[in-house]
């Protein structure tokens, strides 16, 4: 069981101002939920595989296919600026 000084240091910590009243009811929801994981630490999850979600999502996604635009001029006259035939953008990198 977790006492009310025990909230008192971690809201201490955690640079909280609590009103006795919330530390009442903090005291009360974090033994509850040291009590919760008190339970899940008694099971057995040897056989059990880590997962990231609780249930299997897959992204469904199409193949990525390379293929020529056959309107690769309008895609250079729709940019901004341009050299030859690529785009021109600005320098992200130094020159150090």
């Amino acid at each position: 069981m977790i006492h009310k000084e025990q909230v008192r240091k971690v809201a201490h910590l955690a640079r909280l101002e609590l009103t006795p009243a919330e530390e009442e009811q903090f005291t009360t929801q974090l033994g509850n939920i040291l009590d919760y994981v008190q339970q899940l630490s008694e099971l057995d999850v040897n056989d059990i595989a880590p997962t990231t979600r609780a249930i299997d999502v897959s992204n469904i996604t199409r193949p990525d296919i390379l293929q020529p635009y056959s309107e690769r001029e309008a895609i250079l006259q729709s940019s901004p600026e341009q050299e030859g035939d690529f785009f021109k953008v600005p320098k992200i990198l130094n020159e150090e």
